[in-house]
């Protein structure tokens, strides 16, 4: 198979927390080739990134997200002692509706589809229609981190729980090719050397997430529990969405498959933006120059 000149591209976006930031890297080597996207689907930080290409904003998510540092990482989380999530989320919500807009689904210039689950139901929901906002802000509601949304009688959290990587609510068209992005392979990382000065600066930044967690976890915790909660939790999550993405991903054989390392990144690392989207481009180059 080879990419056609303005090859449709129906786009699959999977969660992932900061490795989705590779999504962006991905979609700038398409479009470099001539691409077109024609539809996206996307899960938790799939969504996120999805939607905001939708609205052709995502150059502004991008440079916000490169001048992150992990200090400014740290200020936007809001820690909670709600039993629902230990994050609240709304410093973060703040400056998403920055870059999502709360315009219906309906209205933008391609398909989008984003995935959530509802805890009561125990079912998957899909937002083809309402608000874009709205449906993202479920979409990323990852289980025991950030608060769920309550609607109707539901309870929406993150997508990536029973579907990660979206392939049968991607709309397609004549032509078109189904790109995946799986941002949670297990596979070897290929990462850039850390100055001395990079590293001290990453072990004071593990540092201070580790002060944040003595706030929330019970203080009976052994400093062993309370330093690797966090990180226990996210393993946890990311474990899970891995067998089912890979189940999925064997189960729809998608024309091309893109996979970005777990290991690439850890999962709360935003302010190695630069560095996930260029992995993202890399692996998407190493793909799209064999077809």
């Amino acid at each position: 198979m080879t990419l056609k000149e303005k090859q449709k591209i129906a786009l699959v976006l999977s969660g992932g927390a900061a490795r989705g930031i590779a999504h962006i890297g991905v979609i700038e080597e398409l479009e470099s080739r001539g691409c077109e996207i024609t539809s996206i689907a996307g899960t938790s930080m799939g969504s996120l990134i999805g939607g905001v290409y939708a609205t052709g904003r995502l150059n502004e998510l991008k440079d916000f997200l490169y001048s992150l540092d992990r200090n400014k990482v740290l200020r936007l989380v809001d820690f909670t002692l709600n039993r629902q999530g230990l994050i609240k989320g709304d410093r973060v919500l703040k400056k998403m509706k920055e870059y999502v807009p709360d315009m219906p689904i309906e209205e933008l210039p391609l398909p989008y589809a984003a995935v959530a689950v509802d805890l009561m139901s125990k079912e998957e929901i899909v937002y083809r229609s309402g608000s874009l906002y709205h449906a993202i802000r479920a979409s990323i509601s990852i289980p025991t981190i950030f608060t769920p949304i309550k609607e109707e009688g539901r309870l929406l959290v993150d997508g990536g729980l029973l579907n990660n990587v979206p392939m049968s609510y991607v709309e397609r068209s004549e032509g078109d090719i189904m790109v995946v992005v799986h941002v949670n392979a297990d596979i070897p990382p290929v990462k850039p050397e850390q100055t001395q000065e990079e590293i001290k600066k990453q072990a004071l930044y593990q540092k201070k997430i580790k002060e944040f967690y003595k706030h929330i976890i019970p203080a009976s915790s052994s400093a062993k529990d309370k330093l690797g909660y966090f990180s226990l939790i996210s393993r946890s999550f990311e474990l899970m969405t891995l067998r089912m993405a890979e189940e999925k991903i064997e189960q729809f054989s998608p024309e091309v498959l893109i996979n970005v390392s777990r290991d690439s990144c850890n999962f709360y690392d935003f302010y190695r933006a630069e560095q996930q989207v260029e992995t993202g481009r890399r692996a998407a180059r190493e793909v799209l120059d064999k077809l």
